[in-house]
């Protein structure tokens, strides 16, 4: 860690209350910054609760992301928290279910769409205004090295389009001093979740499937292993730092070597 780097950024964090989302919060947090965390969950009160260091303290905000509603809510009340918003980072996703594709139901592939696609496109949005008005910001998203894996076709859609969002934006919000860039974690070590992403598998045919998606994760890193949320959260606080100043329209594996 790099004390200090963040002193003086306002930061918000979607996807707060666990996983990589949390990871990347306590870490700006040490690193100085002004944290504002985000999540659908009650839980992110408690997350942020923990946040405090010689008299600072981090916002918690609770918004449905899936809806631009909700992220029109959540930047809002961020910009008044601090005044501004220097970096937006969008960890909100992941895979919902495990299968063949042609198992899918439609309602199925709409919801892994609205889970993994759909907060980080309206987040960018909401901020945009404020970060175009300011002329300076960073967005960081958080995709995927899944867009090559099994039994998630749907979930690799999604992440297929926040690189292609990550990419776009980035050409158009560069001329107003803005950086778009993403990282693609590949499977990632992480405590069991306190709320679930959705139902867990019950069957053998689905465990199947499950293991299916662990083995190829796996096989396909270099290092043979999965990732650790400190090892996400460390390339993220990068790009999202002033060290990664010249750095945008990029997204970065973070996978063992799967370029996804």
């Amino acid at each position: 860690m790099s004390a200090g780097r963040f002193a003086g950024l306002a930061v918000v964090v979607t996807g707060a209350a666990q996983g990589i989302g949390r990871a990347v919060a306590e870490r700006l947090f040490a690193e100085s910054a002004e944290v504002v965390l985000v999540d659908r969950a009650e839980l992110v009160y408690e997350v942020a609760g923990e946040l405090i260091s010689g008299g600072r303290k981090a916002h918690a905000v609770i918004a449905d992301l899936e809806r631009f509603t909700g992220a029109e809510a959540a930047m809002v009340r961020s910009h008044e928290l601090h005044g501004g918003i220097d970096v937006l980072i969008n960890t909100v996703g992941g895979t919902i279910w495990a299968k063949p594709f042609e198992h899918y139901p439609p309602a199925q592939i709409e919801a892994e769409i609205r889970r993994s696609l759909l907060p980080t496109l309206w987040c960018c949005r909401a901020v945009l205004p404020y970060l175009v008005e300011q002329r300076h910001g960073t967005i960081v998203n958080v995709s995927s090295v899944a867009t090559r894996g099994v039994n998630r076709v749907p979930y690799a859609a999604a992440k297929g389009g926040v690189n292609a969002l990550t990419t776009a934006l980035a050409v158009e919000a560069a001329e107003y001093g803005i950086r778009v860039v993403a990282t693609a974690p590949g499977g990632t070590d992480a405590p069991p979740r306190r709320i679930a992403r959705g139902p867990a598998a019950e069957t053998d045919q689905e465990k199947q499937w499950y293991r299916e998606v662990v083995d190829q994760t796996v096989a396909s890193s270099l290092m043979r292993r999965y990732g650790t949320l400190e090892e996400q959260a460390a390339a993220i606080a990068f790009l999202a730092s002033p060290d990664a100043s010249y750095i945008t329209g990029t997204v970065l594996p973070v996978a063992g070597g799967d370029l996804g």
